[in-house]
C-alpha cells in the first residue's frame, strides 16, 4: 500500500497463496527393488489404515486442500504468468522496478479489473519478512509493463507479489524472486501482538485457529488515547496482509464492517477483520492505515494453531 509498508491481513488467500516447489536428484532403483518398495509401500498404507479408519487418507486430503487454496507462491496462475522483474541490482542504487503480466499466449495484458480500487497491487517483501512494501505502480498501457521508481533499502532475498484480476478473470495473485547484492543479516520473526510505528501504538487481538474463519481486531492508539481519524484508504478502514512463514505463502483479509460512507468517514479505534489461514504454523502480518492524509504500516507476527487438533474428535 506506501513504500513504508499494504496486512493490505486482506481476504481469500494479504490469492492469497501456498506450495513451494524444491528441485531434486532421483535415484533409479533396479526394477524388482521398485516394485518391493511400491509393495511395502501399499502394505504400510493398509495398516494405517485398519489402525486408524480413515485418519491418514484425511490427513492427506487436508494437506491438498490447503495447498489449493494457497496463493502467491507461484510465477504462474489462473491462466497468467509474471514476467521477469527489472530492478536495481544493489542496495542504494536509484532505478525502477518493472514487470509485465503475461495471458496464456505469452502476450502481455494491457486491461484489468480494479481491486480495493486498484487495478494491481504490489508487495514486495524480504524472505525473513522485513523490509514489507505495499505500493501500486503505474501502467503503460503501449507495452503492458507496470513500473514505479525503486531504490533497495537493505540486501537479501526478495519476493515480489503482483495482486490482480484481469479483465474478465478471476483475482490472482502471482511472484517472482528478487535478489539484492549485499551484507544480509537476516531477522528471525518472534510473536509479536503489538507495535509502535511513527508515533502510534497498535495492537493486534484474537487467536488465528488453521481452517477456519477467525476474528482479529486491530486498535490503534496515541499516548493511550484512542485514535478514532483513521480515514479510508482503498476503499477501507485498514487493510491486512498475511504471509505464511517459510514460503511466504500470500494470503487476502477481508475487512468486516460496513465500508465507508465516502471519502470524509473516519473510524476508529478498531478494525475487524475475518482471516482464514490454511495450515497451522506462523503468519507474517501487515496492517495499513491511513491517518491525515499519510499511510501507516504496522507489523505484527501470529501463531495460528491447528483447528483439527483445536476440534473435538467426533466419531
Amino acid at each position: 500500500m506506501n513504500t513504508a509498508g499494504r496486512l493490505g491481513l486482506y481476504g481469500a488467500g494479504l490469492a492469497a497463496a501456498f506450495a513451494v516447489a524444491f528441485g531434486a536428484a532421483g535415484l533409479v532403483a533396479p526394477r524388482e527393488a521398485a516394485a518391493q518398495n511400491a509393495q511395502q509401500e501399499h502394505s504400510t498404507q493398509q495398516e494405517e489404515k485398519s489402525m486408524n479408519g480413515h485418519d491418514a487418507h484425511g490427513a492427506a486430503v487436508q494437506e491438498h486442500a490447503a495447498a489449493e487454496t494457497t496463493a502467491g507462491v507461484s510465477l504462474a496462475a489462473g491462466g497468467y504468468a509474471l514476467a521477469p522483474v527489472s530492478a536495481p541490482v544493489a542496495v542504494g542504487e536509484q532505478g525502477r522496478l518493472s514487470f509485465r503480466i503475461l495471458d496464456g499466449s505469452g502476450a502481455p495484458v494491457t486491461a484489468y479489473t480494479p481491486q480495493h480500487e486498484k487495478d494491481l497491487h504490489l508487495i514486495v517483501v524480504r524472505s525473513d519478512g522485513a523490509q514489507f512494501r505495499h505500493v501500486h505502480p503505474s501502467l503503460d498501457a503501449s507495452t503492458g509493463t507496470w513500473g514505479i521508481p525503486w531504490a533497495w533499502d537493505a540486501a537479501g532475498s526478495y519476493r515480489v507479489f503482483a495482486d490482480f484480476a484481469a479483465d474478465g478473470a478471476d483475482p490472482v495473485t502471482l511472484t517472482r524472486t528478487v535478489d539484492v547484492a549485499g551484507s544480509f543479516a537476516p531477522v528471525v520473526p518472534a510473536t509479536s501482538t503489538r507495535t509502535s510505528v511513527d508515533g502510534l501504538d497498535v495492537g493486534i487481538a484474537g487467536d488465528l485457529v488453521a481452517g477456519s474463519s477467525s476474528e482479529l481486531t486491530v486498535t490503534v492508539r496515541r499516548d493511550g488515547v484512542p485514535v478514532t481519524t483513521l480515514q479510508p484508504y482503498l476503499g477501507a478502514f485498514g487493510h491486512l496482509v498475511a504471509l505464511r512463514e517459510g514460503d511466504l505463502a500470500y494470503l487476502h483479509v477481508h475487512p468486516e464492517g460496513a465500508a465507508p460512507a465516502g471519502a470524509d468517514a473516519t473510524s476508529g479505534p478498531e478494525v475487524r477483520f475475518g482471516a482464514h489461514v490454511p495450515t497451522a504454523g506462523r503468519y507474517l502480518l501487515y496492517f495499513d492505515f491511513q491517518i491525515d492524509g499519510t499511510v501507516h504500516t504496522a507489523s505484527f507476527v501470529l501463531d495460528a494453531e491447528d483447528g483439527a487438533a483445536k476440534a473435538p474428535h467426533q466419531h
